[in-house]
């Protein structure tokens, strides 16, 4: 911690705000890390959604930067997760997709900044300044006329689904295998096939292509997902 006296010559802390960075693309945060270490304390790096909320409940950063289309769990649930343990935490959300709906969506969680990824480093900046000043900052090439309208679109990115059935639909849609799924969620292959059942009969789903077209239109996965090896079996 540095310490550092005022005019007055009375003590102020001057402790860097700390970081954790959640991307699965090494090199992206990797090189996200080494530009913010020159301002802030960057405590660490996980690569999924999953690790990400188990890692700021244990770390406590002051900010989470977080990509948007996280495998495992996305970025948007993930936050929404830690909300729920730690409400005061800041977050900063990073992206490719350029969808107002989906800003709208991150604004639903409170005081958040939403960026694109190929901003300048200087907006990233800026949109940490602010989110720890307790101000929203959404990346001004995104300027929709009516953000209400926004807003109530962006429901279906998190309302129609449990969260459980969102787990679900994102692990099916990245192309993990039932016992990868099953693993990941602590549940048998079972309950995983009846909550699939359930979901593609409720949404009139018919084949796999349909199910990861639902994740990608519900924010779940992005256009290119972070993880796919190949389609889930029907």
């Amino acid at each position: 911690m540095k310490i550092k006296t005022n005019m007055n010559g009375v003590l102020r802390d001057q402790r860097r705000p700390r970081l954790l960075i959640a991307d699965d693309h090494v090199m992206f945060s990797d090189a996200l890390q080494s530009y913010l270490e020159k301002s802030f304390e960057v405590i660490g790096q996980v690569r999924d959604g999953r690790a990400l909320v188990d890692e700021a409940v244990k770390l406590q950063p002051d900010l989470v930067i977080v990509d948007v289309g996280m495998p495992v769990l996305n970025g948007l649930d993930a936050a929404r997760r830690i909300r729920e343990k730690i409400p005061k935490m800041k977050l900063v959300f990073l992206t490719m997709q350029d969808d107002p709906h989906l800003a709208a969506a991150a604004l639903a969680l409170g005081t958040i900044a939403f960026v694109l990824k190929h901003s300048a480093g200087s907006e990233l900046r800026k949109a940490i300044d602010e989110v720890m000043h307790g101000h929203s900052y959404i990346t001004h090439t995104m300027r929709p006329e009516n953000w209400a309208e926004a807003r109530e679109k962006a429901k279906q990115f998190s309302k129609e689904l449990t969260p459980r059935q969102r787990d679900i639909v994102q692990l099916y849609a990245e192309g993990r295998s039932m016992k990868e799924m099953a693993a990941i969620l602590s549940l048998s292959e079972k309950t995983i096939e009846f909550h699939k059942g359930n979901i593609m009969g409720a949404f009139n789903i018919k084949n796999n292509a349909d199910l990861i077209l639902f994740a990608l239109n519900r924010g779940l996965i992005g256009s290119t997902p972070a993880y796919s090896r190949s389609s889930p079996s029907a």
